[in-house]
């Protein structure tokens, strides 16, 4: 065959693959785009690890800083948005906050498991379900943006749509439990990564939003390495930074026990 026609017939599959998609788009409710959103974000790979940076800066100009690094792994065979994972995350910076550690075990239909061992008082905390949207170690990011809210906590809808994006607004089922009313969602087309969201509040009024600054492509996986999020109330920003990513790396099960809070194996945190 020659060149031009072998141009022509890929020219043709691409159509036809861009038709596919873009029928497929064409019949997913909100429920199934922030399905897609949700495994994006937080189901690349079966598992990954990676450096992070907090820098917090209040309205006053002060900054904080906090340094950790988070191992995430899906317990299930196949990574989906609501599949079961597991989150630990080993702070070293501020002094302060060295050794401190924060582990999730994210259940599918259930409230997540949440620990924060606390080395100064060799304490270990659980964090009730109802502590789960107050501010992570003094951040503007709150606990349960580390492991991502459940689908099924909210109603999702498509309130509009560009080329480029869904924006989906969410309300949650139990307002009685959460501080806002609904918030809004900028899911990529092509990526279906959340690259903005935006909170509101009973009288319809934005109070905090979070947007991704950098997204990359690691490992074949289209990964957001940084984003701001701002308290609109207090003036806070908190960015956060994430640096040697990697996924696929082979975690196991057993790293994600109670025993580890307190020594976290140096295969990991050396």
């Amino acid at each position: 065959m020659k060149f031009s026609q072998l141009k022509v017939a890929a020219l043709m599959l691409l159509s036809s693959l861009s038709t596919q998609v873009l029928a497929e788009q064409a019949q997913m409710d909100g429920n199934a785009v922030m399905a897609k959103s949700l495994a994006a974000n937080y189901y690349g790979g079966q598992d990954n690890v990676a450096v992070g940076k907090m820098t917090i800066t209040d309205k006053s100009g002060s900054v904080r800083i906090r340094e950790f690094k988070m191992l995430r792994m899906d317990t299930d065979d196949k990574a989906q948005s609501e599949s079961d994972q597991n989150y630990f995350v080993k702070f070293s910076e501020p002094s302060d906050l060295d050794g401190v550690v924060f582990m999730v075990k994210k259940h599918v239909g259930s409230n997540d498991d949440r620990w924060l061992y606390l080395p100064k008082l060799d304490l270990v905390r659980r964090i009730a379900a109802g502590d789960k949207r107050t501010s992570f170690v003094g951040s503007d990011v709150m606990y349960e943006d580390i492991s991502g809210r459940h689908l099924t906590e909210d109603d999702h809808t498509i309130e509009s749509q560009s080329n480029s994006y869904y924006v989906l607004k969410s309300t949650p089922k139990d307002a009685a439990n959460v501080e806002f009313k609904y918030y809004k969602t900028w899911v990529h087309k092509q990526t279906f990564l959340a690259l903005k969201r935006e909170y509101y509040d009973g009288n319809d009024n934005k109070y905090r939003q979070m947007k991704a600054q950098k997204v990359g492509t690691i490992d074949d996986i289209p990964t957001i390495t940084s984003s701001v999020v701002q308290d609109l109330n207090t003036g806070s920003t908190t960015t956060v930074t994430f640096s040697e990513v990697k996924y696929n790396i082979g975690l196991e099960d057993e790293l994600f026990q109670e025993r580890y809070l307190r020594t976290p194996p140096a295969k990991w945190f050396d």
